[in-house]
């Protein structure tokens, strides 16, 4: 998370290469089992990030039977340095809404494995 120092007013916020590495690290880790691709898309993807930017990630699965505004709960991202928006879609329904996420950065594919990005 970012650091403050009481003496200062500067607030220090990881750089981009912090951020993906530590998602990486984090899929590298992660039960891949019904997952079939996890991406970041948002400031980080499109290279616009800043000081209080957060990590936007979508994870594509199989299937899930938890309601849609429950499923990102199902990990642990307190490894990432900055706070994460997760995004759980099931294949079907990305399949019906993929092009609005046009700037995902795919990190992983089930059939191809970890991709770097």
């Amino acid at each position: 998370m970012p650091v403050r120092s009481l003496n200062s007013s500067v607030l220090k916020w990881p750089n981009r290469e912090e951020v993906i590495n530590a998602l990486k690290k984090w899929i590298s880790s992660m039960e891949k089992k019904n997952i079939l691709k996890v991406g970041y898309f948002g400031s980080y993807a499109k290279g616009n990030w800043g000081v209080g930017s957060d990590l936007d990630v979508v994870i594509i699965v199989e299937r899930c039977d938890l309601p849609f505004e429950k499923r990102g709960t199902m990990w642990d991202f307190s490894d990432i340095p900055v706070p994460v928006d997760v995004f759980v879609y099931t294949e079907k329904e990305w399949e019906q809404m993929k092009e609005t996420f046009r700037d995902v950065k795919w990190m992983y594919i089930s059939e191809q494995g970890q991709l770097d990005r």
